[in-house]
């Protein structure tokens, strides 16, 4: 698809759909420099989330003031990260990327895979570089832990992802209260099941910040062993 031809109308991106911007990073897209798009609301509710003023809030920025600053940025920046909440969940966010793809930025998606149908439709159309994809839990804590029945979702979209040549990387953020030593350790067998190859993130909960939920304490002794795999190699996060 040549997205140097496409131009939406400003009307159709008049949403405001986002919460915040952070103008640069170099550590939220690798080996990229690039700003992030903070998209307001989210369809799981997860208790250990970070961001509950963004999950819960409401748009203050329309995709026309976010591209306007893109306009600032060419040749500056390399890529663009869509995360939030969940960036997949809004309207006009196909028309919104491709006229980010059409300024020659790479693009990069947060997900919780909750939305298949959208994810298919940007990998098809080559509109996105690369996502980062949240594994919460395995189905028997996955309601409790998002506070959605959304699994079978995000089953459609790990399966997408591994069938597609587009580069991902899966991550999961550990709490000790909420995901066992044994839950961990199923939570790699399953992805072996499916047919996951290449590195797994797991980046442990931050004590002491505000979440969705009032959390009890979580230890770091999970990161005393090595968990990789032939297959899968297990690289924890800070």
């Amino acid at each position: 698809m040549n997205t140097n031809s496409v131009h939406i109308s400003k009307k159709l991106l008049s949403n405001k759909a986002v919460f915040s911007l952070t103008p640069f990073t170099l550590l939220d897209y690798p080996h990229k420099t690039a700003c992030i798009v903070w998209f307001a609301g989210c369809n799981m509710q997860c208790l250990y989330c970070y961001n509950p003023d963004i999950v819960l809030g409401k748009g203050k920025i329309n995709f026309n003031e976010v591209l306007t600053f893109l306009k600032t940025r060419k040749g500056l920046l390399d890529g663009v990260v869509l995360s939030g909440g969940e960036c997949t969940l809004h309207k006009k966010i196909i028309d919104f990327i491709k006229e980010i793809k059409a300024m020659g930025f790479a693009v990069k998606i947060d997900t919780n895979g909750s939305n298949p149908k959208i994810l298919n439709s940007l990998i098809r159309d080559q509109l996105i570089d690369y996502v980062a994809l949240d594994y919460k839990s395995l189905p028997h804590t996955f309601k409790k832990l998002t506070q959605s029945g959304l699994f079978s979702e995000f089953q459609a979209t790990l399966s997408l992802l591994i069938q597609s040549n587009i580069p991902f990387e899966v991550r999961t953020t550990f709490h000790s209260s909420l995901i066992t030593e044994s839950d961990f350790i199923q939570m790699i067998k399953y992805l072996e099941s499916q047919n996951f190859e290449g590195n797994y993130y797991v980046q442990h909960f931050m004590n002491n910040v505000p979440t969705l939920s009032k959390l009890d304490h979580s230890t770091k002794e999970i990161q005393l062993k090595d968990f990789s795999t032939p297959k899968i190699k297990i690289i924890f996060r800070e």
